[in-house]
């Protein structure tokens, strides 16, 4: 008849648990069955009365410093913002909402909307892609 050596079963059961939580170094962090967050919609900029104002977080807005408002997406998101028109894109941080009546989809600081080139026009057709948070940042 078969005997059972439970020690050695229980070093083997040790050794697979051990294996299954390791993480080696190096390794990349797999995000499984997560969708990229892509929006699509138009986006606008601040008027130059909220300038020193309190943002949503608490940070004080400057409209020659790159931030945006939003309603759809999650305070302190890291996004890049696309104009479509033009292509031209930029990585901001959420750090404010909109008027909740507000139907846009990013309001971005003037400084935002100066490097996606829409300051003359106003409003632009906009992709807003979140990212993970940009090395330095």
């Amino acid at each position: 008849m078969y005997k059972i050596n439970y020690f050695n079963h229980a070093v083997f059961i040790l050794i697979i648990s051990a294996l299954s939580i390791l993480k080696f170094a190096g390794e990349p962090e797999i995000q499984h069955s997560k969708k990229p967050v892509v929006k699509y919609g138009i986006a606008s900029y601040y008027a130059q009365k909220f300038n020193g104002k309190k943002t949503a977080t608490g940070s004080i807005y400057n409209s020659k410093k790159i931030s945006a408002a939003c309603n759809v997406l999650p305070l302190r998101t890291w996004v890049k913002v696309t104009n479509l028109k033009n292509k031209k894109w930029i990585i901001v941080r959420i750090n404010d909402r909109l008027h909740r009546r507000n139907k846009r989809l990013i309001d971005l600081s003037k400084a935002g909307a100066q490097k996606l080139g829409y300051i003359k026009s106003g409003i632009t057709k906009v992709k807003v892609e979140v990212i993970k948070k940009p090395p330095g940042k």
